[in-house]
């Protein structure tokens, strides 16, 4: 039984709030998505299995849509048996163009009056009331918007920004769905009463630029992108280096206090390099000093040499060892470094293989297991747990 064990959720199908779904799913929610006639499109993107393109096999369309049910319903036709499926269910998701639903009778305003403890969580692109409600949107679009896309790619400005793949925008927006989801679930605990609660996709993507938004905000700053390393209005240090294999590391945050320089000094010595790095005076003074902060870098022209050095002891030690070595010894003296890994990799990885989070998935219809990225969290008193997406209409039922 998964935390949300008891919770049904209607999901009427859409890519902005399928990722939101699947959370839900995963998390022990009864999730029931309501597909179009002939499927939902999603079963249609691409990549397929062995590149084999069919509805039933789309790797995008399985892996946003896990320990889902799926009914299929023509929503305007159909209306009365879709709200009686919702009238017996704790939660709508949905993403249609506001003024949409309540022109067919599914709006906000009739649901509640029929069900005052209903939830009702609608993902758009600029929220239920903007006066550019009906203007079209995708994933890119939100995503170059509103902010994210400025501070990710190269050094090199000459270059444009870069998006991440996977539709972050509308899983970023998918996450806020959930958060605001798990909230009002607990406010009806306390007064018994339900809500809507309006998602704007662009507003989730721009709180979610780290210290871009606030920057400009507080400090009139504008952030420069840099390869492989946070946005910053300043140039700094490269943290991506090549390492003795071939391979790429993240050198990650260097030494910030004097116990953390006494252990790279270690590992210095440990490889025999100490003599060969020509800062290593200024790692010693980083370890003999009392306290160190990263304040103080801009008061005192020593220190920030100091923590230079330590970056710079990064940066040695990755060309001098195999990235996977540096990543294990780095980690081990309490640096936060990385590897680069392919996807597969890093679900290869012994600390992912050992926390369970590549999960094996039964496919019955291929007589065979297929692996899954699993949980990024534990639960002791109930478990995680997940299977295959719905077959198109599996659960047809659930509307009788």
């Amino acid at each position: 039984m998964g935390p949300l064990e008891g919770i049904r959720v209607v999901e009427l199908a859409d890519e902005r709030v399928a990722w939101a779904g699947k959370l839900l799913a995963d998390l022990g929610a009864e999730v029931v998505v309501i597909e179009p006639p002939g499927g939902a499109p999603q079963r249609f993107q691409g990549p397929f299995l062995d590149d084999t393109p069919g509805g039933e096999r789309s790797l995008a369309w399985w892996h946003n849509n896990t320990a889902k049910h799926s009914v299929v319903a023509d929503l305007e036709k159909e209306r009365d048996q879709v709200l009686s499926l919702v009238g017996r269910s704790d939660v709508l998701l949905e993403a249609a163009a506001p003024g949409y639903l309540g022109t067919i009778g599914l709006g906000w305003g009739q649901l509640s009056t029929l069900d005052p403890r209903l939830i009702m969580v609608s993902v758009t692109p600029f929220g239920q009331n903007s006066t550019r409600s009906a203007e079209p949107a995708t994933d890119l679009t939100v995503m170059a918007e509103s902010g994210p896309v400025w501070s990710c790619g190269y050094d090199d400005h000459a270059l444009p920004p870069v998006r991440g793949g996977g539709n972050q925008g509308f899983q970023t927006a998918g996450n806020w769905a959930v958060t605001g989801l798990l909230v009002a679930l607990l406010e009806r605990e306390r007064s018994g009463r339900g809500q809507h609660v309006d998602v704007n996709m662009s507003a989730a993507n721009n709180v979610t630029t780290e210290m871009a938004s606030y920057g400009w905000l507080a400090c009139g700053e504008e952030m420069r992108r840099q390869t492989g390393r946070h946005a910053s209005p300043t140039p700094t240090l490269r943290t991506q280096v090549r390492c003795r294999d071939g391979r790429y590391v993240n050198s990650g945050m260097p030494p910030r206090d004097p116990a953390a320089f006494g252990r790279v000094l270690d590992l210095l010595d440990q490889h025999g390099l100490r003599e060969e790095f020509s800062l290593s005076a200024l790692l010693e003074m980083g370890a003999q000093r009392e306290a160190l902060t990263l304040a103080d870098v801009a008061q005192e022209p020593l220190i920030a040499e100091i923590f230079g050095a330590g970056r710079e002891a990064m940066v040695f030690l990755a060309e001098r060892l195999d990235s996977y070595e540096f990543f294990v010894e780095t980690q081990r003296i309490g640096l936060a470094t990385g590897v680069i890994y392919t996807p597969g990799e890093a679900l290869r990885d012994p600390n992912a293989v050992a926390r369970g989070f590549p999960t094996a998935v039964p496919h019955p219809e291929l007589d065979r297991d297929l692996t899954y990225p699993g949980p990024p969290y534990r639960f002791s008193a109930t478990p995680w747990s997940t299977r295959r997406a719905p077959t198109l209409g599996a659960d047809q039922h659930l509307l009788d």
